[in-house]
């Protein structure tokens, strides 16, 4: 199994943070967003992880290759149980099981902090996200058609979801 220091983010995590997310939204294969974010808006978004919302890194050899957080679903309290996942690897670590590793850790916190069900929002075409997820016992629910757009073209939008 590859050798991982899996912790919880730290303000100082933030640039490494920022660069593999900023490649999640240039690659266009994990996320909707297409403006490349700044130092600001991860200073904004790390803020609002307090708490049971927390947010994960994956170190290799002092190297943050990944990171994945819990996030709210919605705001409503009927679903407090419920974390929205995001989960994003450092282009060259791709494939290699530091998603693995960090899923299962984001699980243990989440039941640790009273979450029943976590919930992630993946593109259909892709397929190493997909396998990562169904190997953790994910199910797909559906498949939101002509979700949004990337590039000028549609792009569908499958939900999953695990009970944990």
């Amino acid at each position: 199994m590859l050798m991982l220091l899996v912790r919880q983010a730290t303000v100082a995590d933030l640039s490494d943070i920022l660069t593999i997310y900023n490649q999640g939204i240039e690659d266009r294969i994990a996320t909707l967003e297409t403006d490349i974010k700044d130092e600001a808006y991860m200073s904004e978004w790390f803020n609002k992880h307090k708490g049971r919302y927390s947010i994960l890194i994956a170190e290799q050899n002092d190297l943050v290759v990944g990171w994945a957080s819990i996030n709210t679903y919605s705001p409503r309290s009927a679903y407090d149980g419920v974390g929205d996942l995001s989960i994003y690897i450092h282009r060259d670590h791709r494939g290699k099981g530091v998603g693995k590793q960090l899923l299962q850790k984001l699980e243990q916190i989440g039941k640790q902090n009273n979450f029943y069900k976590f919930v992630l929002f993946t593109f259909p075409f892709n397929t190493l996200g997909q396998s990562l997820y169904h190997k953790a016992g994910y199910r797909e629910v559906g498949v939101f058609q002509n979700q949004g757009v990337l590039e000028g073209k549609f792009v569908d939008v499958m939900a999953m979801e695990k009970i944990l």
